[in-house]
């Protein structure tokens, strides 16, 4: 990833925990306009949307867009169905994993680069230290952006299309330094995938436990609101 002219737009999925505000950050840093793309997809709790309109907006964005898209109608997953979400990993794919999310996500924010020009999409996806799903893996995002460069008008008519993942291959602990290096305030994150009304972590899920560890290797103090 080169760095950017400062009027290349780009857009990047903000789901409001703490990859994607580095995420943003990094764009930023490569000179990109961010344009914010959120999905309410039906998740258990509110806010994390909040939070991404905090953190789009704290971290520069153009402009932040949510699209309300219903997996809860399909269910299938912890976050999106009456399936307590477990305080511990397991072997396997975990139950809060969100069939089909990552696919619909990015298919939402290809259009809207399409439309606003962008051929550049953003998302934080991680294969180090995460929950084990399929679509956060390097192989999904390859595949993801062949598709894109074959199914659009940019793609097949224009610059073409690129995702960039650029934490795929970070720690937790490596994405803690590089928010610190770029200024993210990690406490206007959320993360927890059972967080209250009011965005305090449970404490005990695999997404507050990861989190946790980032820091605690990262030698940095975890601003997290805990329950």
């Amino acid at each position: 990833m080169n760095a950017s002219s400062p009027s290349r737009k780009a857009v990047i999925l903000v789901s409001g925990g703490m990859d994607s505000a580095v995420t943003i950050a990094m764009a930023r840093e490569q000179g990109f306009e961010v344009y914010a793309l959120s999905v309410a997809y039906g998740q258990r709790h509110s806010s994390e949307l909040e939070a991404s309109e905090r953190v789009a907006k704290m971290l520069g964005a153009v402009v932040h867009k949510t699209v309300h898209v219903d997996l809860r109608s399909i269910g299938g997953s912890a976050l999106t169905a009456d399936i307590d979400v477990p305080e511990e990993g397991g072997e396997g794919i975990p139950v809060t994993y969100v069939p089909a999310r990552n696919t619909i996500m990015l298919s939402i924010a290809l259009g809207w680069a399409e439309v606003l020009g962008s051929s550049d999409i953003f998302c934080g996806v991680n294969a180090v230290d995460y929950s084990g799903y399929p679509d956060c893996r390097p192989a999904f995002i390859e595949s993801f952006q062949t598709l894109a460069n074959v199914a659009t008008k940019a793609g097949v008519e224009g610059a073409g299309i690129v995702v960039h993942a650029p934490l795929m291959n970070m720690g937790k602990a490596q994405i803690v330094r590089e928010g610190e290096r770029l200024g993210v305030d990690f406490a206007a994150t959320v993360s927890c995938y059972n967080a209250d009304a009011q965005g305090r972590a449970c404490g005990h899920c695999d997404a507050c436990r990861l989190r946790a560890q980032g820091f605690h290797e990262a030698g940095v103090v975890d601003p997290t609101h805990y329950v």
